[in-house]
């Protein structure tokens, strides 16, 4: 693929780092952009002497123009429970205006664009696993409905302008994932357990530990987004790792990897908490000839360094 510009926004975040990282990798100049509300530029100090990237502090809820680029990837909003609903109302912003303002630039440049939508919106599933054909069960005024509406909303805005405009848009339903630079504090089912773990705290399980995630590992899921966006794919794609695991299962596999001897308490399930969330790659696999490779077991050891260095720095820190 011929070298492209490409604009990366919440390209200081877990995985918009990650995506600025693959980028670079595959040729291609990086412009990212980030407020840096959620986002952390430590992800991105080792790009700091990288003639080929370029980093502005800026917040997309406001036009702005980067210039002709070639592709655009919205990665823009807080994306852990702890995140957006502390930042509730910026959450609805970026969503919003942001995701307007990103695919203005897409539309004027005639850029590809690719939006990172996520598995909220499907809500609290009725159907399992989760298709993309499924339309979901949110809970339109709840405590989570900041980010999964926003996500909504932004789905229905790269759809308009796809629809009314021609834009060459792709649209990623992004699974839980994990990995090196997740925000350590971000509430989150693996940075919290191996966060505890690793401190010797007791692992925190809210509800009964029944309810189920499927984690994939940071790089898959990079892939998966790059494999997307050159694709002629133009409704929603799930990108995650089928492997289905009770939240008691992950914490027992953290405690083994760790050597932790830490007890696992039971706190009370926030409100909307999803019980079940595996999603359906068919499409996937047949439309991007993609699927995982890394399971939990290897990527929490991949990600052990990466947790370790937190834990020591909060030492260093006390």
């Amino acid at each position: 693929m011929a070298e492209r510009l490409v604009l990366v926004t919440g390209a200081a975040g877990f995985l918009g780092s990650h995506l600025c990282d693959a980028l670079l990798a595959g040729g291609h100049q990086v412009v990212g952009v980030d407020n840096l509300s959620t986002g952390n530029l430590e992800n991105l100090s080792h790009l700091k002497d990288e003639p080929r990237f370029f980093f502005e502090q800026m917040d997309i809820t406001r036009a702005f123009d980067p210039g002709e680029v070639d592709y655009v990837f919205n990665f823009a909003s807080p994306a852990s429970p702890v995140d957006y609903m502390r930042l509730g109302i910026e959450t609805l912003l970026v969503g919003s205006a942001g995701t307007i303002n990103t695919l203005e630039i897409a539309k004027k440049y005639r850029a590809g664009y690719l939006h990172a939508s996520t598995s909220e919106c499907y809500g609290d599933p009725l159907v399992h696993p989760q298709v993309e054909s499924y339309w979901g069960n949110v809970n339109p005024i709840g405590p989570r409905s900041v980010y999964d509406e926003a996500k909504r909303f932004s789905e229905a805005a790269v759809a308009a302008y796809r629809r009314y405009h021609g834009v060459n848009t792709h649209l990623v339903r992004i699974f839980n994932t994990y990995g090196p630079r997740l925000q350590p504090h971000d509430g989150r089912v693996i940075s919290n357990l191996m966060m505890q773990a690793l401190r010797g705290e007791p692992l925190t399980i809210y509800g009964d530990g029944l309810q189920t995630r499927s984690f994939c590992y940071c790089s898959d899921l990079i892939d998966g987004i790059l494999r997307l966006s050159k694709s002629d794919e133009h409704d929603p794609v799930n990108i995650g790792n089928p492997d289905e695991w009770t939240i008691l299962e992950c914490a027992k596999e953290v405690q083994s990897l760790v050597g932790s001897r830490s007890e696992i308490v039971f706190e009370p399930l926030p409100q909307d908490d999803p019980t079940r969330r595996r999603p359906d790659i068919t499409r996937a696999q047949k439309l991007l000839g993609w699927s995982p490779k890394v399971a939990l077991r290897e990527g929490l050891e991949l990600s052990l360094e990466y947790f370790t260095a937190c834990v020591e720095r909060e030492k260093a820190r006390a």
